[in-house]
């Protein structure tokens, strides 16, 4: 599906799911009772509604079978980003054991970092636009000026290789957020979802063409039902993509700590 619609709010795209099912399931309905009027009433009236279950089951697996790679992929989401909330802010404490100037630059260093992601790095992501050939330059230096720091006692040493397996892990996670990014369900099952929903509504019209107003009611409540799903679905296809997305708030929730601290572009170039 597109951009537009995974942006609108929610209740905007619960209007136009909900809409254009309503609009199919009627036409679908209209077409078959007045076909049914002709020649064509016999044939219909002798379809089986033995096949309506068969139908039903087989547009719930398909149901399943979408839903559980946006579900994934929304836990994956998640994950990525509580876990590099985790190691951006186990950085900042690290970084205590190096008071004053060192303290300070890795500061603005996170904090430079996470003003990037929230202003830059997160729009990019809505439009699945962000990609790993942009190198995160303030953790890149916060990595260099960590591997440069001079331990002083075996405190520093463990603080200085707990810093750089922190770094480490914030960057992976950077890549895997980028990466779930550009996730979404494939055209083609959203295609097959929305054939089976069409065969399931066109089986019910036939089946109760005989009795207009049994057809109207079972294909309106079906189709409330396609409506539903799609519309759980849509709302969270791309985990980075509208009203439900996955946030920036963890990332954010790391600001106050590094708040006070100068900003990485004010520190002298001799400290880099």
């Amino acid at each position: 599906m597109n951009y537009w619609l995974h942006n609108l709010p929610l209740v905007w795209m619960a209007a136009v799911i909900f809409g254009a099912t309503y609009v199919v399931a009627g036409a679908i309905y209209a077409v078959i009772s007045v076909s049914a009027r002709g020649k064509w009433g016999q044939a219909f009236r002798a379809v089986s509604p033995g096949m309506l279950p068969p139908l039903g089951i087989l547009f719930g697996l398909f149901v399943a079978f979408t839903a559980a790679q946006v579900w994934s992929d929304n836990d994956r989401a998640t994950s990525a980003v509580d876990q590099e909330a985790s190691a951006l802010r186990s950085i900042v404490i690290l970084a205590g054991a190096f008071p004053g100037q060192p303290e300070a630059r890795l500061d603005g260093l996170i904090r430079s970092h996470i003003q990037t992601i929230t202003n830059e790095e997160w729009p990019l992501m809505e439009h699945r636009e962000a990609t790993l050939s942009a190198t995160p330059q303030h953790l890149a230096d916060a990595l260099q000026f960590t591997l440069s720091l001079k331990a002083d006692g075996a405190g520093q040493e463990t603080a200085q290789r707990e810093l750089v397996s922190a770094i480490e892990k914030a960057l992976d996670a950077r890549r895997q957020r980028i990466l779930i990014s550009q996730s979404e369900v494939h055209p083609v099952k959203w295609a097959c979802l929305l054939a089976q929903a069409v065969c399931a509504l066109l089986a019910i019209s036939l089946v109760h063409s005989d009795d207009r107003l049994a057809g109207a009611l079972t294909a309106g409540i079906f189709a409330t039902g396609i409506a539903a799903c799609l519309l759980l679905i849509a709302a969270y296809d791309r985990p980075f993509v509208g009203e439900l997305k996955v946030g920036p708030q963890p990332l954010l929730q790391i600001m106050p700590a590094v708040a006070t601290a100068p900003s990485a572009g004010a520190v002298s170039p001799a400290t880099k």
